[in-house]
């Protein structure tokens, strides 16, 4: 097994750097693979410039799957369906060999398979698919022949899991409908009772029987009014350790949150970690001794923090084990020696697999490289780890190696036939603002730049606000396409301001009643950075950002004029209405320190529709007609307003859109749009070598 001419990784060292969280107020992009035009109609793609149809033609690996015996992964490419009437997405199962003498597509059909899982003999590979109307397990023989349905359940499964033996399949399922239910739909009587009928997740268990062609019946293995958030099964088969939450909203899972444990035939449930924090992703050790998971603390942290802990099941002893340097955990499993939990940390811009003892603090970085590890599996008692891995300038593809040594070797070719024009380069950058914040960003140079020539500068602002620009592929799909901004002559300043994630706790908690002074100091430092480098022009500057990345739009264009235009994105200019119609309220009053009607003057302070009569930059915006995150009000307000005021502003929104483009065909519109905004407003006379 070698690893390929030009491979992005070296050999594995000690930890550095920092971790990156979860997020909340962002959206990231859906993993597309691009569908060449073909067929009547189809649009003919250029393939020497960076434009939306082009990145659309990339693909993009997502979940991946090893075997237990660590010869063979499975890996799922999801692909834009366009032509015509369509604007969905198809995703497949591929499989590859470890040695690399097999990589193959293994599903196929009009319906999508996702989530590939290996049994623990190898022999089968489970999936889900909706091909029988509902979301169902299937599952297809390793050594050929037809797939076969597994579940029968409705309203359909959701994660899944082998048990040890390979004789089962647990997953969890939200209640179905009732009959009275059923019936008022059908005449027309659903009426809605907010925050009432929750329609829980609980644990179901299918037999699996090698022999059998027939689905089984389901056994419910949790009930009650608590919604499980995930589980694991005993190495021994015997019981299921899952996490719970009081009921199945987004906002809950910020303030509630324990361990349980159940048997796997059912019966009774045990509480096994309780408290004032918030528990989640349990995960048990291959020899039965301890489980690993994530917690709070003795407290919620709204904002966000997971340590990592372990429970002995026998005691209910529970103990933190070394603190990870963005304190916000993703459990990937354990050793084979039940003396190691694996993690996958964001470090600043990149992302990485660590290790972290059972015992001691010498956290080890498992891989290595500039660049981002997405999706994990792991073959522990193989010693075997599979990923995907890409960066600035290279797509994501599909790796293994082994976990001693790290050698990693290319397994999939997803992007291969995909054109590759000439690339804007991508350089991390460092600086520090005003008062003494070190922050860090990515410059994105246009395509074929010449030193020494000003030229355009976009600031793009991330989502969150704990989100984090990473050293991920700028020609990917996105609802920036960074590499099509580039091909048209701007350069573009992605920052990471106090906020982010991947710098540690403390900064993720530095902008803490602070939103729109401080981390809006750290992007206009960046900004000007970047003119002192004598590479933007300070005349020539545009603004643009999704979700929290909106909200710093809307409330930078109160602040300063310095933008020639700005591009709002699901934005949220309104902080008290924001905080009453938002799914994640909780989130939002974390960051403002509490209740708007204990402290008007803090949301009020930090909203900017009541600092409106600043603005003088056009500014675009853009959302969602269906989100949730950020309620389509938003925008709406922010427009008015801009209206009213006389402000040059057009709002652009789309149709059955959630908090971000769930359509390629809008995918694709987002960043053309942007860019005849921009252009609307640019300088005629581009920007030249003095200036």
């Amino acid at each position: 097994m070698t690893t390929p001419k030009g491979s992005p990784f070296a050999s594995a060292r000690l930890l550095r750097g920092f971790v990156a969280a979860g997020m909340a107020l962002c959206w990231i992009a859906p993993p597309i693979i691009a569908q060449e035009a073909s067929g009547a109609g189809a649009e003919v793609v250029p393939d020497d410039r960076w434009t939306p149809a082009l990145s659309m033609r990339y693909h993009q690996v997502g979940a991946v799957a090893i075997s237990p015996d660590g010869s063979r992964v499975a890996y799922t490419v999801r692909e834009p369906l366009m032509e015509g009437e369509k604007s969905e997405y198809l995703t497949h199962i591929w499989l590859a060999n470890a040695d690399g003498s097999r990589n193959t597509q293994f599903t196929r059909g009009a319906s999508s398979a996702s989530g590939p899982a290996f049994s623990p003999d190898g022999r089968w590979l489970a999936f889900t698919t909706s091909r029988s109307g509902s979301n169902q397990i299937w599952v297809l023989p390793m050594d050929g022949g037809e797939a076969r349905q597994v579940t029968d359940a409705e309203p359909g499964v959701g994660q899944f899991r082998w048990s040890p033996a390979g004789d089962a399949l647990a997953f969890v399922m939200r209640d179905p409908q009732t009959e009275e239910e059923e019936t008022a739909v059908k005449e027309k009587r659903d009426v809605i009772l907010v925050d009432q009928n929750y329609k829980y997740g609980h644990i179901y268990s299918v037999p699996f029987d090698p022999l059998t062609t027939e689905t089984a019946e389901a056994t419910r293995l949790t009930e009650g009014d608590f919604h499980v958030t995930g589980f694991d099964w005993s190495p021994d088969g015997e019981r299921i350790v899952f996490g719970h939450q009081a009921d199945p909203r987004i906002n809950t899972g910020r303030l509630s949150g324990d361990i349980a444990v159940v048997g796997s035939a059912g019966g009774d449930v045990t509480q096994l970690v309780t408290g004032g924090g918030i528990e989640s992703s349990p995960r048990w050790s291959p020899d039965g001794s301890l489980i690993a998971y994530s917690s709070t603390g003795n407290q919620p942290e709204p904002v966000g923090l997971g340590d990592l802990y372990v429970v002995d099941p026998g005691s209910g002893e529970s103990r933190m084990l070394a603190e990870t340097p963005n304190r916000n955990v993703f459990i990937l499993g354990w050793s084979a020696g039940s003396d190691m939990v694996y993690l996958n940390e964001s470090l600043g811009t990149t992302r990485h697999v660590i290790g972290v003892p059972v015992e001691g603090e010498s956290i080890t970085q498992v891989t290595e490289g500039a660049g981002v590890v997405g999706s994990t599996a792991l073959a522990a008692e193989a010693g075997m780890l599979a990923l995907t891995w890409q960066t600035s300038d290279d797509p994501a593809e599909v790796y293994i190696t082994g976990m001693g040594a790290f050698e990693p070797a290319q397994l999939s070719s997803v992007t291969a036939d995909a054109p590759r024009p000439p690339m804007g380069r991508t350089e991390l950058l460092a600086w520090t603002a005003p008062d003494g914040t070190p922050v860090e960003g990515l410059l994105t140079y246009p395509v074929d730049y010449e030193d020494g020539t000003r030229v355009p500068l976009i600031l793009n602002v991330h989502g969150g606000p704990a989100g984090v620009f990473s050293q991920s592929f700028t020609g990917a799909p996105s609802i920036y396409m960074i590499q099509y901004f580039a091909q048209e002559g701007f350069a573009v300043l992605r920052p990471n301001p106090r906020g982010s994630t991947g710098y540690g706790k403390e900064f993720r908690y530095a902008n803490i009643m602070d939103w729109g002074y401080g981390d809006l100091s750290d992007l206009l430092s960046g900004v000007d950075e970047v003119i002192e480098m004598g590479v933007a022009h300070a005349d020539s500057l545009l603004l643009m950002g999704w979700s929290y990345g909106g909200y710093m739009t809307s409330f930078a264009v109160t602040q300063t004029d310095r933008f020639r235009a700005a591009s709002m994105g699901a934005g949220l200019p309104n902080l008290v209405s924001m905080v009453t119609t938002t799914d994640i309220g909780d989130y939002l009053a974390g960051h403002l320190g509490g209740e708007y009607f204990d402290d008007y003057e803090t949301y009020e302070k930090h909203s900017a529709v009541y600092h409106i009569r600043n603005v003088t930059t056009p500014t675009q915006v853009i959302h969602g007609a269906q989100d949730l995150r950020v309620p389509f009000t938003q925008g709406q307000e922010f427009f008015n307003s801009l209206r009213r005021l006389g402000v040059d502003t057009e709002m652009v929104v789309y149709p059955r859109t959630p908090h971000g483009p769930t359509e390629p065909k809008f995918l694709m519109d987002v960043s053309e749009r942007i860019l005849v905004w921009f252009n609307r407003y640019l300088r005629s006379d581009r920007p030249t070598a003095d200036g």
